[in-house]
């Protein structure tokens, strides 16, 4: 029997991160910011030189994706997440101050896991080669800051049921180690 996806909306507080488990089907509806590498190499910048990011991360769900550009009648082209470890390097620092979630595709390094596990906070899989499919419950976007980094820039989507999978629970579950054993991560 297929498990009903459980709806959430978002923004993500630290005891509803804490209720989900690895596998679980979940709809997300809310904000959500966006970030890949030029963005989280700023982010690691603007931190280790003691500066205050322009937006919060508390409680938020960064999804690590460069949306292409809309078509006329859209409001964005093809999203569909990036490989999630190669934020790693970046991803302890963000979960200290609070972020609550990531989106993405692939394993996460040890290290990640191990630090979602201490600030209770999550990884969830979308479907990778769905990014016009995943598109469709995107309402708005609106760039949030660097938008000299083009697709990389900060921006907010909003989700309207955004289906996405536990890859990483807060309790140390990796699905991908479930469903695959002995699959090696990328620390």
């Amino acid at each position: 029997m297929i498990q009903q996806a459980r709806e959430i909306q978002l923004p993500l507080d630290e005891a509803t991160a804490r209720s989900f488990t690895a596998g679980e089907r979940i709809l997300l509806t809310g904000d959500v910011l966006t970030a890949r590498d030029a963005a989280h190499q700023r982010m690691h910048d603007m931190l280790s030189a003691g500066q205050t990011l322009p937006f919060t991360v508390r409680d938020q769900v960064i999804y690590y994706v460069g949306p292409t550009p809309a078509r006329p009648g859209h409001v964005i082209g093809s999203a569909g997440p990036t490989s999630s470890y190669r934020m790693d390097p970046f991803t302890p620092d963000l979960l200290a101050l609070g972020l609550r979630g990531m989106i993405g595709k692939g394993k996460r390094s040890r290290a990640v896991i191990a630090a979602m596990e201490r600030y209770g906070a999550v990884h969830f899989g979308a479907t990778g080669g769905a990014g016009a499919l995943l598109a469709r419950c995107i309402r708005s976007v609106e760039t949030v800051a660097w938008e000299d980094l083009g697709t990389e820039a900060i921006m907010r989507l909003r989700l309207e049921r955004f289906p996405v999978v536990v890859i990483n629970d807060c309790y140390g579950r990796d699905l991908y180690d479930e469903i695959t054993p002995g699959l090696d991560s990328d620390d």
